[in-house]
């Protein structure tokens, strides 16, 4: 038994109040984010201080200002932790998400088939109210939500995006059950590249069935552009518009990581009871030193993130993730176990000591799964892995990038 929470996404049809309000809240929200930034780098004081003098600093609901600071302090620790982000920065142009508990800032209930909204974001102010509108999956999903006693409504982010007002709501099943992996009759190595992700599905019986590299090189591109934009209005002296960049890399890369780790998830779905196998990428950051402008490129990209957003997807699917040790998975040998950095040349893998050959990330993926066997402690005889199967190279949906099923094949296969 667990949690699983998962977040919807609904378009605000505002039926009472004014947009003004939320103008207003989500401004409060940024000074809120800004402020506990500020204290925290340059005072002394803890984090449980701050969270309470914010209380009495910014006029919003106090669940919403302590909810607030909560969201900007865990963004904190995962900067000092995973580097998945760069130091997260003081926000002068952005409107900030407004947080609410709900039944506290905000309130959701169904009438006459339509789920209705009511927020309250100011003590004693006007409140918004109106209809949710989206697709009908989200709905049904929040209805039921609301109706059912396995289900918890849970926290909402209202947002501005595309000229619209939304809300983003989490909702909780407080008795879901994910599958033991030791249940599982098919493991799914998954190997998280700088330009691509690489999946191979393993099973006792057939060894290594499936393949396939889902490309994401758009997110590389992009990012690479608005780091550019960065360092020009930087020179340029515009210094009020680096922030407005990066909001937009930030909503660009969020989107676009939703959007793999979906597709990983549906790939991963195909095959009989899976389990995903993850490399534990908790050190793995000490461990890269390519200089300055290498290092720049690796740290800067959301491997946790992916990660994050592949596991949370997949136990909403019921289907476990375990993480096994990084090391050697590139440069090991799956023919005769010889382990070397020269076994590997960019995108092709041949074993300097036996010449067996491989598309490189499709093979770190293998011994990713393979690793698998041994953490869960299953009872595995597994094949012998020198016939693999042809591996395909897909584009990420809703991306462009790369090839689409285009072949790569093994030296066996050949």
């Amino acid at each position: 038994m667990t949690e699983l929470t998962k977040t919807l996404d609904f378009t605000l049809n505002i039926e009472s109040g004014n947009t003004t309000v939320l103008e207003d809240a989500t401004t409060k929200s940024r000074t809120a984010y800004n402020k506990t930034l500020e204290y925290y780098f340059n005072t002394s004081k803890t984090f449980d201080t701050i969270r309470e003098e914010l209380l009495d600093e910014i006029n919003l609901i106090k669940n919403t200002v302590q909810l607030i600071a909560d969201k900007t302090y865990e963004s904190i620790q995962n900067y000092y932790e995973n580097e998945d982000h760069n130091r997260p920065k003081q926000k002068d142009d952005d409107y900030y998400p407004l947080r609410s508990n709900h039944g506290e800032g905000y309130k959701l209930t169904v009438k006459n088939d339509a789920v209705k909204f009511r927020i309250s974001a100011i003590p004693y102010g006007q409140k918004v109210r109106g209809e949710l509108e989206g697709c009908d999956e989200h709905l049904n999903l929040v209805k039921n939500a609301l109706e059912s006693d396995n289900w918890r409504v849970g926290t909402s982010e209202v947002v501005e995006k595309d000229e619209k007002w939304q809300l983003h709501v989490n909702i909780t099943h407080e008795t879901a059950t994910v599958q033991s992996p030791t249940e599982t009759q098919t493991l799914v190595g998954v190997d998280v590249n700088e330009s691509n992700v690489a999946l191979s599905a393993l099973t006792e019986d057939e060894g290594v069935t499936d393949s396939v590299v889902i490309e994401y090189d758009e997110v590389k591109r992009k990012r690479h552009e608005y780091f550019t934009t960065r360092k020009r209005l930087q020179r340029s002296g515009k210094h009020s518009q680096i922030t407005t960049v990066g909001s937009k890399e930030e909503r660009f890369v969020t989107d676009a990581i939703h959007k793999l780790s979906r597709q990983v998830v549906e790939w991963v779905s195909q095959f009989e009871n899976p389990c995903i196998v993850l490399e534990d990428l908790k050190n793995m950051r000490e461990s890269i030193e390519h200089g300055s402008r290498m290092n720049r490129r690796l740290h800067a990209l959301p491997f946790g993130l992916i990660q994050k957003y592949v596991t949370y997807k997949a136990n909403f699917d019921s289907i476990p993730v375990v993480k096994v040790n990084p090391e050697h998975t590139s440069q090991e040998c799956l023919n005769c176990g010889h382990t070397s950095r020269s076994n590997r040349n960019k995108g092709r893998f041949n074993c300097v000591e036996c010449e067996w050959q491989d598309h490189s990330d499709r093979k770190a993926s293998v011994s990713i799964a393979e690793r698998g066997v041994e953490k869960i402690g299953l009872n595995w005889i597994v094949p012998p892995l020198n016939r693999l199967p042809v591996v395909r190279t897909e584009g990420c949906d809703g991306l462009a990038s790369g090839c689409v099923k285009h072949p790569t094949t093994t030296q066996s296969t050949v």
